[in-house]
């Protein structure tokens, strides 16, 4: 995650308060220099860090946390409730109009931030919690950025009105408009033109769209990556157009990510949502307090529970947890719980959003989840080279089998015999899992997770 250098740092300050008995006014302040110091690294605007530790230092040194019975922990304590009041507090949703009436939202952009491909996330999103979405392609100039909106459209179901490339983009949003109302569409999404840098031609455009469509919410698309660069972007677009909210994506990129940080600060407006990877559902409510979490290594274990319950499939689930308790685990659903992990993002997602795991990861050879993921991509291939009969029965499995197995996956025959191991000391916890439930009254708890 953009935050895994940054969140060292700060464990690794945290760590070292943990460990006085008592705190001094020369202790906070050498910690909070150090905080100071991981949080420009991580490219967050300076006066925000200025203002921060300013603000963290003056609670930390009084009284009620210096003569408590673990200073430390309040230290740590006051650094998240700072840095969630920093990135807003509270979860700023879209605003959308009262009723039937049409929502017309703008994505405004630069080129190479995602902004087509998060307006067609956006559509998704939307669309699952019932509104009825269209999206309109204008941004006429980029080569195939219409039959990119078009193909990720009705990958989400989402229908996408174009009048091609020879029209004005401001011609295409009015007729999109009377098109929404026409069809009653509770919501139309407008995905604008970007440039490779903020110019004068750009905004005369946007504001010209906004001029003859009554755009309700203006919602700007940055990358993360470019951390500092991020937040004067919005802050430019803020000025000349005015927006409602900004998307940050590429926050699961290798990146310092200090536009999380700054940008809600700098500009007043909130950040509504963060992309999270490529694929088309990767689009996460924004949650200051569950971002804070996961910076200071603490974890995001509500973003993992909705992960799971959007992307399993109820019944499947339910049908895995009968076979389980009847002992029938087979390598079916040893291929069906790989793939439930992987439409929650994947091993080192879910790592991520457990609480200490995701600094953890690097510094464990058995938590190395590129390692781990890669391992999976041979297991799939080694069960994808059994017959239907062997995955359900895997005592079929002898040697002439395994060997004909190891032929097809392209492995040696010592990685098949170490998965039917692992295969039967999973089966074997699998056996036990109902007993635990039953202990406990709570058989239904891990319906739904994968296994």
């Amino acid at each position: 995650m953009a935050f895994d250098s940054l969140s060292e740092k700060l464990q690794n300050v945290f760590r070292s308060l943990r460990s006085k008995g008592r705190l001094t006014e020369d202790d906070v302040k050498t910690a909070l220099k150090e905080v100071k110091m991981a949080l420009l690294e991580a490219d967050v605007n300076f006066r925000v860090v200025k203002q921060f530790t300013k603000d963290v230092q003056e609670r930390a040194i009084g009284q009620d946390v210096m003569n408590g019975l673990n200073p430390g922990q309040m230290v740590i304590k006051i650094v998240n409730e700072e840095m969630i009041r920093l990135m807003g507090s509270e979860t700023t949703e879209i605003a959308f109009r009262p009723g039937k009436e049409l929502t017309v939202i703008m994505m405004a952009g630069l080129q190479g931030a995602g902004k087509t491909t998060t307006t067609a996330k956006l559509a998704g999103k939307l669309k699952n919690k019932g509104k009825k979405t269209l999206l309109a392609a204008c941004d006429v100039y980029r080569p195939a950025a219409i039959e990119q909106l078009q193909i990720n459209g009705e990958k989400q179901g989402v229908e996408v009105f174009s009048l091609g490339n020879q029209e004005k983009p401001v011609n295409i949003a009015k007729r999109a408009v009377e098109y929404a109302k026409k069809q009653e569409y509770n919501v139309l999404i407008l995905d604008t033109a970007g440039r490779l840098h903020v110019d004068e031609e750009m905004m005369a455009e946007l504001s010209e769209i906004k001029e003859a469509v009554s755009v309700f919410q203006t919602l700007l698309v940055v990358d993360a990556m470019t951390g500092q660069d991020a937040v004067n972007v919005a802050k430019t677009f803020d000025e000349k157009i005015g927006i409602d909210g900004v998307v940050l994506t590429k926050l699961d990129g290798d990146t310092r990510g200090g536009a999380a940080l700054s940008i809600r600060a700098v500009t007043g407006k909130p950040i509504l949502y963060s992309g999270m990877g490529e694929k088309l559902s990767d689009l996460e409510q924004f949650y200051p307090e569950r971002m804070a979490s996961r910076i200071l290594g603490m974890g995001d274990v509500l973003t993992m529970i909705e992960k799971a319950q959007e992307n399993i499939d109820e019944e499947k689930a339910r049908e895995l947890e009968q076979k389980m308790r009847k002992n029938e685990f087979d390598f079916d659903m040893y291929l069906e719980s790989m793939g439930q992990m992987k439409k929650m993002g994947g091993l080192s997602s879910l790592m991520g959003m457990l609480p200490g795991m995701g600094l953890a990861k690097g510094k464990m050879p058995e938590l190395d989840t590129d390692a781990v993921e890669k391992n999976m991509g041979r297991t799939e291939a080694i069960i994808y080279s059994m017959t239907p009969e062997e995955r359900r029965d895997p005592n079929l499995l002898n040697v002439s089998r395994k060997q004909r197995i190891a032929r097809g996956a392209g492995v040696d025959i010592s990685e098949v015999n170490r998965l039917v191991k692992q295969f039967e000391q999973t089966k074997k916890l699998m056996k036990q899992m109902p007993q635990m439930m039953g202990k406990k009254g709570k058989k239904g708890m891990f319906k739904g997770l994968p296994f």
